[in-house]
């Protein structure tokens, strides 16, 4: 579970509830109308707008922005680095025994190509043409969060119109003049809470995380090349630490001065 989603909608919903008990009634913003036509709206011009293939994924998109995704670059770079090792020691065809220790598609891929002897450009574009596809794919969710966000207030709108009309049907009830405002009123706040608090925020953290995503495919694909053309695990760890902020540059090389078998190892595999 993705604790920075759940804690940032928790404490928006917390703010809102909060200040309105300090002034009113939280029943006052109840109306089941206006949820009724904000979200039924929503969700039926969501449907006109897209294919229902993809409006099939809508879920899963939807709660990607609650799944923990780990993605550790320093991590990445170390197993580059240790498959860099065995490359060097056994040659390309004696990574076709590492498939089996990597659990990320993409990099048993570009493993595999290279095991099969494919040309290094071929590799690169093969590797470059999937990560475009793949954040072609997110995109596409995205747009369809981005389409529900900009539903939520228009139909919020249109309930405060619906509502306003009604109510100057009856003007000469002047008594509930005030109430009927209030509840014309409610369908926009609906919408905009919708879309400030749900779906635009879930939309930007859908695209950090396929760009996250992205960004560790890359790093793959340049390790993956540098390897095939028989570089030095040194300076494969070195051109990948371009991918990782200087933060995390800092923190792998106090890692690596501790004590570390394993780490040791394959720095002496790289001499």
């Amino acid at each position: 579970m993705e604790k920075t989603t759940v804690i940032g909608l928790g404490a928006g919903i917390a703010c809102i509830v909060i200040s309105i008990l300090l002034h009113g009634d939280l029943g006052a913003f109840y109306d089941p109308a206006s949820i009724f036509i904000v979200l039924g709206g929503t969700i039926a011009s969501t449907i006109i707008s897209y294919p229902g293939s993809m409006l099939k994924t809508l879920k899963t998109i939807y709660f990607a922005a609650f799944k923990k995704q780990k993605i550790d670059l320093n991590e990445d770079i170390e197993l580059i680095v240790k498959i860099a090792n065995v490359a060097r020691r056994e040659g390309l065809l004696a990574l076709e025994d590492a498939i089996a220790e990597v659990d990320n598609p993409f990099l048993q891929k570009g493993i595999m190509l290279i095991v099969d002897g494919a040309d290094g450009e071929l590799v690169k574009n093969i590797l470059e043409t999937e990560i475009a596809f793949i954040q072609e794919r997110h995109t596409q969710g995205q747009n369809i969060i981005n389409s529900m966000a900009a539903y939520a207030p228009a139909y919020g709108m249109i309930g405060t119109l619906i509502g306003l009309i009604l109510m100057l049907q009856n003007l000469t009830d002047t008594a509930s003049l005030g109430p009927n405002m209030a509840t014309a009123l409610v369908t926009t706040f609906y919408g905009v809470i919708l879309a400030n608090l749900v779906f635009t925020p879930i939309s930007k953290k859908l695209k950090a995380l396929s760009d996250a995503e992205a960004l560790q495919k890359e790093l793959y694909m340049e390790g993956l090349l540098s390897i095939q053309d028989g570089e030095n695990p040194r300076i494969i760890r070195d051109k990948l630490s371009a991918f990782i902020s200087r933060r995390d540059i800092r923190r792998a090389e106090e890692s690596m001065q501790q004590p570390n078998p394993e780490v040791k190892e394959i720095a002496q595999d790289g001499r």
